[in-house]
This record gives structure tokens, C-alpha cells and sequence, in this order.
């Protein structure tokens, strides 16, 4: 089977840690959009500070691709040893450009000697800038907009380092212009004027706006990738945005400051990933039982226990759901793109405030780390739903009503006593063990599923109405599954990604029983997913393909995988 693929250039610049190429990858990415271009990037990295080796995926083009993808046009090595390490990756078509002394193994080089340059425009410290600019003359970038976001980034170190850098733009950008008027290189890529007023957005970055957008202004959290992007977005625009940000002695206190927090009124999260989470469940119980609002941003990685602390995977979606001991709703979002990050996010502090229950966006380390091109988000505060009520002199915290969500009083916010507690407990918040008090509460509490259930945020429907297959994942695989379908260019083949995965939207089983064929797409060893859907949707979910190597799925193999099942048909 030959699949025609296009979208634009894939490139990829690789090398051990320390070698700046996060440094490249910033500054390629901000001045290739600001020069026209839709840009995405990703990157995988060996978890240690120094050695491995590290690569950082590019792609550039007229319209937005925002997919892993395994193919690589243009590669960058920084040593010899990405090239063993990117092997696979590697085709006859690949374009490989470096310095020949640091890759003498290798014959078809595009030699740019970027060292030399570098020394030129004042030291070696500026190879980087050589490389950058370099790629930019291939691809036909602007030059003046990498000359004033270097004076800008380097402006606090002095004129000395900015006039170098300026200096090695300038000899750069020429190498990679005369490789291009040379005929070396040809890319016919196409600038698009839309991208002008784009934002560079990662996921981490997006789930962080969106709680700011959606009112947080307490996080606590112990450090732990890749959640701690979040954190980190948090600390740094604490001052800017009037959050409180608290770096919690250990997961434990943190959900219990973060339980703490929204009893206060504040609107609070936690960040963590799958690891960090276990030790957070009692936390989560805790909040069920005190009907306590609490969000919870989990990015995942591949387990157990420390697994592969930089690496990606779909391996905890079971942990949140099944998390905390009893039963009690919650809410589990798992956004599939920057925009739904930041839009369910935000939700999940109003869903949260409303209903009283913990709700979980669920990420992974794929989509925390990438960064894209996007139109700018809305980050205005105006739809921030404030449920909380003054209260009476008579007032009870878990006070029977008929639409069964209890009025929640903040202590000190009129004239209640605002009583909380861990055991069960009677509308006044006090210890019982009676069996009418009990069922009632039981009740009352799992009764909120059904009005989740109506507000919840459908699937999203990528493809024919009159489908034959259905394509179905959830999460970070949005766009990769969407590209992989589009590539089979098949009318019918459609996608039906999954952004709120508990408890399943109602439109759930009549957009299943309309497939002949369903091929449920995840990146988990046991297909965590499809035994969710058939478990809550009461449906054999027929093919699956997992991946669990702790890479993101490319959409080139997968679509050869969708097709050779899609083939196959049947599944009931």
C-alpha cells in the first residue's frame, strides 16, 4: 500500500542534553510563524540532564498539521549519535544537514559549518543561532523577524551578545540561501497571512490559561513531569494573575491544601502525573464524602511506578476514573487540542462549583510538550459561574433539595456554621450511622450523575454523517487519528474523538450502533478505553490498535493500520 503524504516539512533536530535544542526549537518555531508559516512541534527526551539523546520534531507549512508524524524532510544533527538514535526515521528521501566534524561517519551531508560561522560572528556560543538561521534561508523564512526576536530574547545581555548573534543570523541565513539558490534544497512551501495574529501554545501552557480563565487562583502541587508544566506556568504569572502558588511537601498535603482551599473559596487545582496522583486518592475520597469541588490535572506517563518519567502514554485513564475508595461522581475531561485544553479547563472549575464533585482534565506527556500555531483564545473571565451562597443562621451544609445539589456556604460568608465531614454525615454536616441518614446521602450524592450526564460536552465527529467505519480515541490522539483518516481520503471512514471520556456523553451508543465496524485507537496496553465504553455503553467495540512503547502514535503507520482493519468490517 502507498499512502501519498504531504503537509508540508517535517524536520527534526536532534542531539544529547545540554545541547541547546530547546533553544532552536523556540526560536525556528516563533520566527517561522511570525514569518507566515502554521508551525507545530514536539519533542522527545531520555529523562537525565545530560547525554542520550534528544530530538525535537518541526513541522512547517500553509495549514495547520498538528500530528506527530514519523517522516523526516530536513535533519539536523547535533552528533553522530542521532543518527544511530533516528535510524528508523530515516529515509533516502531525508535531507541531512550539519557540520562534517562533528558527523564525519556520514557521506550525504549537507555540510554547514556551523562551529566556523559561529566563530566568526564572535564564538561558539552562537553555533545555535548559525542553525536556526540556517533553516530559516532553506525555508525561506524573514530574516528581520529573527533579528528582532534575537535583540529582544538577548537584549538583558548586553550589546556585545546581541550583535553576535546578529552577526551569526547573518552568516547563517546566507549558508542556507545558497544551499537553496544552489539547488540542494527545494521546498515549495506556501506562506499563509492568517497566521499573523496566532499565539505559539503548548498544552501545558493552554491547561494553565484555562484555569486562570476559569477563576483558579490557588494550585498546590509536588513537582512531577510532566505535570509540572502546569506549576510552572502558574508560578511564573502568580503575580500577574493574583494566584497563590504552593509547592506542597508532597502530593498528599497538596490535594489536602488544595480540599482546603476551596472550603476557604478560593478556586483551586492540583498538577501532577499518574505517580503523584496515587498518592493523592485519599484526597479524592475526601472530597467526595465533603462534596467538596476540587480540579485535578493529570498528565500521564508510561508506568508503573517510575516507568518512563519522559515518555508518553494513555496508561492512567483507570486510576482517575476507579480512583478514591466509595463511590462518588466525578467528572474526567481529556482534551484532544491547545483549544480544548484551555476551554475544558476552564469548565472544569465551573463543573466543579456546580455539581460539588472532583473533575479531572487528563493529559499526557505528548501534549503537555507540544506546541502549535492556534488563533488566540479567549482568556476572559466573563462566563466564571460562582455557585457558593451566603448563609442563614439555619443553614446545613448538606441540606436535602430538590434538584439534589446542596447549597455550599463559605465560613464566615454570613451568619452558618459551614460544617464539613469525612464520615458520613446528616444535613448538618454531623456524624451518623443511621440507615435512612446513609441511603439518603448515598443518594443525594450519585444523584448527580444524571444532570452531568445532560450537561455533558458531546464527542466530537470528524468525517461523513453516513459512515460505514468508526475511527474512535480520546485525548491527545485528536489530530493524529484525524490526519491518518484524512490520508486515507476514504468517504466512508469517520473519526469520533472522545474530549469528555466520564461519564460518556448520551449521544455515545447511537453514534457506535450507526458503525458497522468500530477501531478504538488509544495509547494503552489493555485498551482502557474501549472496556470503559463497552463496560458504560454496553457495546463490543471490535478492533482496537494500542500503542505502549511510550512514543505518541505517527499517523503514517496508523493509517495503514485503520485501513487493513477497516478492510476487515465486523466487529458486532
Amino acid at each position: 500500500m502507498s499512502l501519498s503524504v504531504k503537509h508540508g516539512v517535517a524536520i527534526v533536530v536532534a542531539g544529547e542534553a545540554g545541547q541547546g535544542i530547546q533553544t532552536i526549537e523556540s526560536i525556528l518555531t516563533m520566527v517561522l510563524k511570525r514569518s507566515g508559516y502554521h508551525v507545530f512541534a514536539t519533542k522527545e527526551y531520555m529523562s537525565r540532564i545530560r547525554g542520550g539523546s534528544n530530538s525535537t520534531l518541526i513541522r512547517v507549512g500553509h495549514e495547520r498539521t498538528p500530528a506527530h508524524v514519523d517522516r523526516i524532510d530536513v535533519l539536523v544533527p547535533l552528533d553522530d549519535n542521532a543518527l544511530e538514535h533516528l535510524a528508523s526515521r530515516i529515509s533516502r528521501e531525508t535531507m541531512i544537514i550539519g557540520e562534517r566534524e562533528n558527523l564525519q561517519t556520514l557521506h550525504d551531508l549537507l555540510d554547514i559549518p556551523f562551529s566556523g560561522l559561529a566563530e566568526k560572528a564572535g564564538g561558539k556560543i552562537y553555533a545555535n543561532t548559525v542553525a536556526i538561521a540556517a533553516l530559516l534561508g532553506i525555508l525561506e523564512g524573514e530574516l528581520n523577524l529573527l533579528e528582532e526576536y534575537l535583540s529582544d530574547r538577548f537584549e538583558k545581555k548586553g550589546k556585545s551578545i546581541v550583535k553576535g548573534n546578529l552577526e551569526a543570523a547573518r552568516l547563517g541565513f546566507q549558508a542556507g540561501r545558497e544551499l537553496r539558490s544552489s539547488g540542494k534544497t527545494s521546498f515549495d512551501l506556501k506562506k499563509n497571512p492568517e497566521t499573523a495574529n496566532d499565539i505559539l501554545i503548548s498544552g501545558g501552557a493552554a491547561v494553565a490559561l484555562g484555569a486562570i480563565s476559569g477563576g483558579c487562583n490557588f494550585i498546590s502541587s509536588y513537582p512531577m513531569s510532566p505535570g509540572t508544566a502546569v506549576l510552572n506556568f502558574m508560578a511564573h504569572h502568580d503575580s500577574q494573575f493574583g494566584i497563590v502558588v504552593e509547592q506542597a511537601e508532597d502530593e498528599i498535603a497538596a490535594v489536602n491544601m488544595a480540599l482546603g482551599a476551596w472550603y476557604a473559596g478560593a478556586r483551586a487545582m492540583v498538577t501532577t502525573s499518574g505517580g503523584g496522583f496515587a498518592l493523592m486518592e485519599e484526597g479524592v475520597s475526601l472530597a467526595g464524602i465533603t462534596e467538596s469541588p476540587l480540579v485535578v490535572h493529570v498528565g500521564q506517563r508510561p508506568g508503573p511506578a517510575t516507568g518512563m518519567a519522559t515518555r508518553t502514554e494513555q496508561g492512567d485513564l483507570d486510576l482517575v476514573l476507579h480512583s478514591g475508595h466509595g463511590e462518588f461522581p466525578r467528572i474526567v475531561y481529556a482534551p484532544g487540542s491547545v483549544e480544548e485544553a484551555f476551554q475544558l479547563t476552564r469548565r472544569a472549575f465551573n463543573e466543579a462549583d456546580r455539581y460539588q464533585v472532583p473533575v479531572f482534565v487528563l493529559t499526557d506527556q505528548y501534549f503537555i510538550d507540544s506546541y502549535c500555531s492556534v488563533p488566540a483564545l479567549d482568556t476572559g473571565t466573563a462566563d466564571i459561574e460562582d455557585h457558593t451562597v451566603r448563609t442563614l443562621a439555619d443553614y446545613k451544609r448538606y441540606a436535602f433539595t430538590e434538584e439534589g445539589i446542596s447549597p455550599r456556604g463559605i465560613p464566615g460568608f454570613g451568619e452558618g456554621l459551614v460544617c464539613v465531614n469525612s464520615h458520613e454525615h446528616t444535613e448538618e454536616g454531623h456524624i451518623t450511622e443511621k440507615i435512612q441518614m446513609r441511603n439518603r446521602m448515598m443518594e443525594k450524592r450519585m444523584g448527580k450523575l444524571d444532570p452531568i450526564v445532560r450537561d455533558s460536552v458531546p464527542p466530537t465527529l470528524i468525517g461523513p454523517e453516513k459512515y460505514r467505519v468508526l475511527v474512535i480515541c480520546w485525548g491527545s490522539n485528536y489530530h493524529i487519528v484525524a490526519e491518518a483518516v484524512s490520508l486515507l481520503g476514504k468517504d466512508d471512514i469517520a473519526v469520533l474523538h472522545f474530549s469528555q471520556v466520564f461519564p460518556l456523553p448520551p449521544e455515545t451508543n447511537e453514534l457506535l450502533e450507526r458503525a458497522e465496524s468500530t477501531i478504538v485507537v488509544e495509547n494503552n496496553y489493555t485498551g482502557q478505553f474501549a472496556r470503559l465504553l463497552k463496560a458504560y455503553a454496553g457495546l463490543d467495540t471490535g478492533h482496537s490498535i494500542r500503542q505502549y512503547n511510550g512514543r505518541p502514535f505517527c499517523f503514517e503507520a496508523l493509517a495503514k493500520k485503520i485501513l487493513r482493519l477497516a478492510r476487515k468490517g465486523d466487529r458486532k
